[in-house]
């Protein structure tokens, strides 16, 4: 397979993450009205098939050598796409089935923070292009973009199918659900302190730009 092949094949995944999470949201909607198992089990593989296009764009591009400056700025892109349409639809769902207040205001509160990080950073990326800042992903966004997928896959389980297992599951499964989110959150923060101090000197070079105009 020529170079340009297999560059076309890792941004063919990046992108394919976009319509595929869509399948998901198709799936999971039509769940939710029509019931029955097997649209969850769809909108699932939609799901599991989407993160894993995350997986394997980057590592193919990685051992093909075709890593990219587009690559380095669709990927999160991608992901934002992702997070976009999941976690809303999450929240959505969660109000839907009457699922405690507590777990849909934390839902609520997960979903705005994914948001606001997300807007943030890309802005702070953005700045730091003006001045040559490699924009490739930290180690610690990696970490919570690799989490966030089977976490989301795992709290979209819990709101599809907890009506289909036993009563006495339903407390350690909810229970899990909180400790996937608090995980999330938690890396969520900690990453957006960690790209606000990286790109922070960009910033500050902006700003001092400005002011001299």
């Amino acid at each position: 397979m020529s170079r340009a092949a297999k560059s076309r094949l890792v941004n063919a995944l990046t992108f394919a993450r976009v319509p595929l999470i869509f399948s998901w949201l198709g799936f999971a909607v039509a769940q939710e009205f029509l019931g029955g198992f097997w649209l969850g089990a769809f909108a699932v593989l939609a799901m599991f098939a989407s993160g894993m296009t995350d997986l394997f764009d980057g590592y193919l591009a990685r051992k093909w050598g075709v890593v990219s400056d587009l690559g380095k700025l669709a990927d999160p892109l991608m992901d934002k796409f992702f997070y976009i349409v999941a976690f809303p639809a999450l929240l959505w769902q969660s109000a839907r089935q009457g699922e405690s207040d507590l777990h849909t205001i934390f839902l609520l509160a997960f979903t705005l923070l994914y948001m606001m990080r997300d807007t943030w950073v890309t802005f702070m990326r953005t700045v730091g292009t003006m001045y040559g800042a490699d924009v490739a992903a930290m180690w610690l966004g990696k970490v919570r973009t690799a989490l966030s997928f089977p976490g989301a896959g795992w709290v979209y389980m819990y709101l599809a199918f907890h009506s289909f297992a036993p009563e006495k599951c339903h407390c350690a499964w909810l229970a899990s659900c909180y400790f996937v989110e608090a995980l999330l959150i938690v890396l969520t923060v900690a990453s957006l302190v960690t790209y606000t101090a990286a790109y922070s000197p960009y910033l500050k070079k902006a700003l001092a730009h400005k002011q001299d105009l």
